[in-house]
């Protein structure tokens, strides 16, 4: 058996996605409210830019990983118009039921998928644009799942990884003062969860930064990847093209 990490806990790797399960079934109800509390509203720019990066048109298909609440899939949706596709997935059902929801009462209605990133249900060279936000930072072999979002992309297709990352040098301490002290007692008081806020900011100093993830989705069979650094490097929307 091999071990991995869950936050700053070592874990065996066959049983981290449950422990990650359990985060996300308890943050599931409060998630967009805890999202706009704990960004100041800025996930909001983060996940627009990103829609902007896709550039996306009339009739293309897009797979939204990790797509949690919908905040990407009916931004996407709009885009690709009656001709597109937008598949709406997450390894989390709790997550993609609140998702699902908030996305027909809005009236849009996607395909809605349970499924591992890890092992996509998908055929290759399928998708125009393959996006995963604050998601893969949860998923236990990285290098599996990028390789698995490279198979489904067409030739030329694009990958968008929007994920917190490594903060500028001054910011730090600061940064780690907020992560450590103020963020569980925020998910205490509006989720009545402290120990799975916790595990978010340990988890996102376990994720690989900037340099060492555009190297990992190199290697994973993207022939052309840059980043774009947002919020002093709080968070860094990574682009990968299939060549």
């Amino acid at each position: 058996m091999s071990n991995t990490h869950f936050g700053f806990q070592t874990v065996d790797e066959t049983d981290k996605a449950r422990h990650v399960r359990g985060v996300f079934d308890s943050v599931a109800p409060k998630y967009d409210v805890m999202n706009d509390l704990m960004s100041g509203g800025l996930h909001r720019v983060w996940k627009a830019y990103t829609v902007m990066v896709a550039n996306l048109r009339e009739g293309s298909r897009v797979l939204d990983i990790a797509g949690g609440t919908g905040d990407l899939s009916l931004a996407f949706s709009k885009k690709v118009g009656v001709t597109g596709q937008v598949v709406h997935t997450d390894i989390n059902e709790a997550m993609l039921r609140v998702g699902r929801d908030r996305l027909i009462n809005k009236g849009v209605v996607l395909p809605t998928l349970v499924c591992d990133a890890e092992k996509l249900p998908f055929p290759d060279n399928y998708f125009d644009v393959v996006s995963v936000a604050f998601g893969l930072r949860n998923m236990t072999h990285k290098d599996d799942a990028l390789k698995e979002m490279n198979r489904v992309l067409k030739p030329r297709g694009r990958l968008l990884v929007l994920e917190f990352s490594k903060i500028a040098k001054p910011l730090e301490k600061a940064y780690d003062w907020y992560s450590f002290s103020v963020l569980p007692r925020l998910g205490k008081m509006v989720a009545g969860d402290d120990a799975s806020y916790r595990y978010l900011a340990e988890s996102i100093r376990m994720h690989p930064g900037q340099e060492a993830l555009k190297s990992l989705m190199k290697q994973s069979g993207f022939g052309h990847v840059d980043y774009h650094n947002m919020t002093g490097g709080v968070v860094a929307l990574h682009v990968g093209i299939k060549c």
